[in-house]
């Protein structure tokens, strides 16, 4: 599959840059990688939130959703409650209203 030679390749070119020899060039580089990667995570988790959210409302299951995202259904209800970042931060389930059951 296309989809996945390309994602091979991103882990390839990962893996290069953590034999770069130079430790100080080594950490440059993941520096910027790191700090590219932090600003495309957020407008990914959106993308991916938004089809959820389509998903969703086609009628498709939370676990449908996850298999056909290939995350976690609850990756998938993170998404569609629109929770990010750690559990620590989102609401006891007794608090938030959403019981799933």
């Amino acid at each position: 599959m296309a989809d996945d030679e390309e994602v091979q390749r991103v882990f390839d070119a990962l893996d290069n840059v953590e034999r770069i020899a130079d430790p100080e060039a080594r950490s440059r580089a993941q520096a910027q990688i790191t700090a590219e990667t932090k600003e495309r995570a957020t407008r990914w988790a959106a993308e991916r939130a938004e089809l959820a959210h389509g998903m969703k409302a086609e009628g498709e299951s939370v676990r449908g959703i996850a298999k056909r995202l290939g995350v976690k259904p609850s990756t998938v209800q993170d998404l569609l409650r629109g929770y990010r970042g750690s559990g620590k931060d989102r609401p006891r389930a007794e608090s938030d209203g959403a019981h799933d059951g």
